[in-house]
């Protein structure tokens, strides 16, 4: 191709220019502007079929919606690849944070069985793994759509940084309202006990098992949440959901994050909420699979991917009772148009096309998943659908603008 591109500019040249003088100094002039010409079409023609090919190269690696079990590898070929920056932990003092100390192990414990008691509504669990004064807005909203929609219910947050003065302080507009929330610091070992994590965790100690490059945090974070439920049951939120209705007759879910377009089967699930009762064996499942095959340098293999790969090879199965919502039940907003809530639409096509998602969300949805990693630099606009839906499902805060 860069041939025929030269030749064609070598005749044109010459047509125009080189018949017009004869004299050499213009005859140089003119081969030097052509050499230039046929080395910048080189170039160019070379950076684009080489962006085009990484891009090409970037669908297909993310396009993959879930991974074999371990027991099926070897049937099984299949390639993971992806580039992810993050900075390493200190494994140590995130194992801390964790628990796993016998005071800790023993005030757990204690005060998990006594806060959750028969009289609450629903058992509602969080995790956080950042610093308590990170705890924004963002995360006080979600906390308050529980109790907007849950007046009754009780909500557990595991957290060694909310378990502090400044989270109680956080906390305490919704105590002095008489709703009952509690941060409790976790101890895994505890959660673990008598699962395949139990090994898992303690290879991680010794360091007989590499945590990866991705943070061990956010994977200790993705087995507690399936260990708690193990254990005590209920449902599991990220704290990006925003509650929009009861979840009281809800059991044993989980959410479809995407649907095949033409069978509208699922093809990959998300654990920002799982809904289970205690001693599920599709918890059990989830946690034997972490354990077997634990990937530390992929982002989601130890989270969404990993309740994808478990429920299909156990979907239909007789006594793995669970039922997969479609996306419009958490996820009907996906992180690249979660955008639009938060602006005030500006064409009329674009208001049609919100509030015909908005009536959608409050025909179908229990929950919003707003994304945060992505929408949280985004500015809540007056008079937007996210404006609406914050004044709905609020119980104290008066405007929440951006994340914090």
């Amino acid at each position: 191709m860069d041939n025929v591109i030269a030749t064609k500019v070598t005749a044109m040249f010459n047509h125009r220019r080189l018949n017009r003088s004869r004299s050499p100094l213009f005859t140089a002039f003119a081969a030097s502007v052509l050499s230039l010409i046929v080395f910048m079409i080189f170039i160019v023609s070379h950076v684009l079929v080489r962006d085009l090919s990484e891009v090409v190269t970037i669908e297909i690696k993310t396009v993959v919606p879930y991974l074999p079990l371990r027991s099926e590898k070897e049937q099984s070929n299949y390639t993971i690849t992806q580039s992810i920056t993050v900075k390493e932990d200190n494994n140590l003092h995130v194992l801390e944070v964790f628990g796993g100390r016998g005071d800790v192990s023993e005030k757990f414990q204690q005060r998990a069985t006594e806060f959750l008691r028969d009289d609450c509504e629903v058992n509602f669990m969080m995790t956080w793994i950042s610093p308590a004064e990170m705890f924004g807005k963002r995360e006080v909203l979600s906390v308050e759509s529980v109790f907007k929609s849950h007046p009754r219910g009780c909500l557990i947050i595991l957290s060694s940084t909310m378990d502090s003065p400044l989270g109680f302080r956080i906390l305490k507009p919704f105590l002095d309202r008489g709703y009952r929330v509690t941060a409790i610091t976790p101890d895994l070992p505890f959660l673990l006990k008598d699962t395949a994590g139990e090994a898992w965790l303690q290879e991680i100690q010794t360091g007989e098992r590499d945590p990866g490059k991705i943070s061990l945090a956010q994977n200790l974070s993705n087995l507690m949440r399936l260990a708690y439920l193990f254990k005590f049951g209920g449902v599991y939120l990220d704290t990006d959901m925003i509650v929009l209705k009861s979840f009281k007759h809800l059991r044993n879910v989980i959410g479809a994050q995407t649907l095949e377009p033409v069978s509208r089967n699922w093809t990959r699930l998300n654990n920002a909420v799982l809904i289970f009762d205690k001693n599920h064996p599709l918890l059990l499942k989830c946690i034997q699979e972490f354990a077997l095959t634990f990937n530390g340098n992929v982002w989601g293999h130890n989270g969404p991917y990993l309740v994808s790969r478990v429920a299909r090879s156990v979907e239909g199965t007789v006594g793995y009772n669970f039922t997969i919502m479609t996306p419009s039940a958490f996820y009907s907003v996906n992180w690249v148009e979660i955008e639009k809530l938060f602006k005030v639409p500006r064409t009329e096509k674009d208001l049609k096309r919100v509030r015909v998602k908005v009536l959608e969300m409050q025909r179908r949805s229990y929950g919003l998943h707003l994304w945060n990693k992505f929408s949280s630099k985004f500015e809540i606009e007056q008079g937007s659908a996210m404006d609406k839906i914050v004044s709905d499902h609020r119980v104290i805060c008066d405007k929440v603008i951006a994340s914090s």
